[in-house]
């Protein structure tokens, strides 16, 4: 199996994967220890075509892959994408376009929810996949033959899923689903986070405006920190830290000692100092510019029930359509249904979701259908409100 470590072999084969409609492409990365990904492997594929490409090569220029990701002409097939448009996205500042994740593709086929690689080729190939290499450190040179043929079955074997797939939603008339799917995934918005936003990825409940300013002001230090050293997040600080931080509102490095969730000392670093800095200045911050904590919605009276009911509907939305359920609602979705109704504003209710399953949940919703057992199983019927309304 070769390994394409020199500038030439890349012009060359990437010229070559140009000519066709669509390729597969797969990363192999480690970032336990880093905040971006580390780019260790990149494969790809069409009929007839194979290139794993070292970029980890001395004076090896990526710019042609990058042109590749770029090309709208060929169709980029992924499973999984997002972690691969993310590393692209990093190292070259694209987003690649045109994309089809399979596994997307797969779930609105019916194949379950977030089916994996290996399970999604043998369901549709009948091939069983080795991945005793999954856990192969890729950094590591020279790679095996065996980590390559590994690295290779990951874009090989793809292409006939590709094909499958794309034929199952033509057959279905679901493609426009999918694209719908692909417009997030492709989002400039979904890899280059404000790191002003970095506070809504956090679970804590806070109780005052004061605690939200400084988690607010510390998540967003946090995360330009962890960008800026190339650490991942949990390095500069911990979650339970910030959420800590943000009870105890200290303003000088005794208080920050005094901490539970940092380690002893660190009071005294560099880095305690800027996030006391951090925290003072959140702490200033005027009561009429201090943040708005996030309305929580409020559960009405038999919403539990109703959100029960909507999960009971959704699976059988879900089955009858040959679609994972997963992607048609999600348990916020369907929580959010119950309690608020038309004014939920879920994914839900927008698109192609809206129109298989949105529409009937609101009906379910306003009592306009309803859910009865009949010959042992359970079947969607109009109420008489439904027949009186009509």
């Amino acid at each position: 199996m070769h390994l394409i470590k020199t500038q030439n072999e890349l012009d060359s084969v990437v010229r070559e994967l140009a000519k066709s409609e669509f390729i597969t492409v797969d990363t192999e990365f480690i970032r336990e220890t880093t905040f971006w990904p580390e780019l260790c492997l990149i494969q790809m594929a069409a009929p007839g075509i194979t290139a794993l490409v070292d970029p980890l090569a001395p004076d090896i220029d990526l710019q042609p892959f990058f042109y590749l990701m770029a090309n709208e002409a060929v169709t980029k097939v992924f499973h999984a994408a997002r972690q691969d448009i993310e590393i692209i996205f990093h190292r070259g500042g694209l987003i690649p376009h045109p994309v089809f994740d399979t596994q997307v593709a797969a779930m609105v086929c019916g194949f379950g929810d977030s089916v994996s690689y290996d399970q999604l080729v043998q369901k549709i190939t009948g091939v069983r996949l080795d991945k005793s290499s999954r856990f192969t450190d890729w950094r590591h040179r020279p790679l095996s033959d065996k980590q390559l043929e590994y690295a290779v079955a990951d874009v090989t074997h793809l292409i006939d899923v590709y094909v499958h797939l794309k034929a199952e939603l033509e057959r279905e008339n679901r493609a426009h689903w999918l694209n719908e799917e692909m417009e997030v995934l492709t989002s400039r918005q979904t890899y280059d986070p404000h790191p002003e936003d970095a506070w809504k990825r956090l679970k804590m409940r806070l109780r005052k405006p004061q605690e939200l300013a400084v988690v607010q002001a510390v998540a967003a230090w946090r995360e330009r920190e962890a960008r800026e050293r190339n650490v991942p997040r949990g390095r500069v600080l911990k979650d339970d830290a910030i959420y800590e931080v943000a009870q105890q509102a200290p303003r000088d490095a005794t208080a920050l000692g005094r901490l539970r969730t940092t380690p002893k000392g660190w009071e005294r670093s560099s880095t305690a100092t800027a996030l006391l800095a951090v925290v003072n200045t959140a702490l200033g911050l005027p009561k009429d510019a201090m943040p708005k904590l996030p309305k929580v919605p409020q559960s009405q009276e038999g919403s539990s029930a109703a959100a029960e009911l909507l999960k009971v509907l959704l699976r059988l939305v879900a089955e009858a359509e040959g679609v994972a359920a997963k992607v048609l609602a999600s348990g916020d979705d369907i929580d959010r249904l119950a309690a608020e109704g038309e004014k939920a504003d879920v994914p839900a209710l927008h698109g192609w979701r809206k129109e298989v399953f949105g529409d009937k949940a609101l009906q379910l919703v306003r009592g306009e259908i309803a859910l009865k057992f009949e010959k042992r199983k359970i079947a969607v019927f109009e109420t008489r409100k439904q027949t009186a309304d009509a």
